[in-house]
């Protein structure tokens, strides 16, 4: 089983968002994902309580569960599944760093705002003193429409920390209507860009997770 954590120690990035959609978008592609709430404010697991389907399965992980994070997966492992994506708090915290260390990948979602990728940096240098340095990439997220040069600035400050995830995400209303109706985008508006750019960003993941696998 593979273990994608996204994870910042900034509030308002897109995690939650990303977390559900990406959950959806791999159930679609054939995976068995299981989709766990490590963040306090349990909008993933209200996220989930708002569906009507099994697939993915959603789960809180409280802090009182947080030490059993190992045992928790392996048991998703033995109960079949193959994915699962931890959405974590907006702060630092022991929940962040122990949902880091278990995964496969980390994903840094950041606005293409100069705030946005300051606040990326305390979250780099944790990976990085836990010698995590080729297991986490970027995601631009909330760009603007259209190319732009606030976007094309963001993309290449990232890119000279770590690897950038392809495609950006654009900001796009049925990102939020999705999370509303307790949908992935690509439920929700299965034609849309939105669900056309978060099936590419799953590719994108899957591929790079299989790389590191060889």
């Amino acid at each position: 089983m593979k273990t994608i954590t996204l994870v910042t120690q900034k509030g308002g990035a897109g995690k939650t968002t990303l977390a559900a959609s990406l959950a959806v978008a791999a159930a679609e592609a054939g995976e068995k994902v299981a989709a766990l709430d490590l963040d306090p404010q349990g909008s993933l697991s209200n996220w989930g309580d708002g569906r009507d389907t099994e697939a993915p399965a959603i789960d809180r992980v409280t802090d009182a569960q947080l030490s059993q994070l190992p045992q928790i997966l392996q048991a998703l492992k033995g109960q079949g599944y193959t994915l699962a994506i931890l959405d974590t708090a907006g702060f630092q915290s022991t929940t962040g760093n122990m949902a880091m260390r278990a995964a496969d990948l980390c994903l840094i979602p950041a606005r293409p705002s100069k705030l946005d990728l300051q606040a990326t940096l305390p979250t780099i240098e944790t990976l990085m003193r836990m010698e995590m340095r080729d297991r986490f990439a970027f995601v631009l997220n909330q760009c603007p429409p259209g190319r732009t040069s606030r976007a094309t600035e963001a993309a290449n400050g990232l890119g000279m920390f770590g690897i950038l995830a392809d495609p950006p995400i654009t900001q796009r209303a049925d990102h939020q209507d999705a999370l509303a109706a307790c949908r992935g985008v690509t439920e929700y508006a299965r034609e849309g860009k939105a669900a056309e750019e978060v099936r590419a960003l799953w590719d994108w993941i899957s591929r790079k997770v299989k790389e590191k696998a060889q």
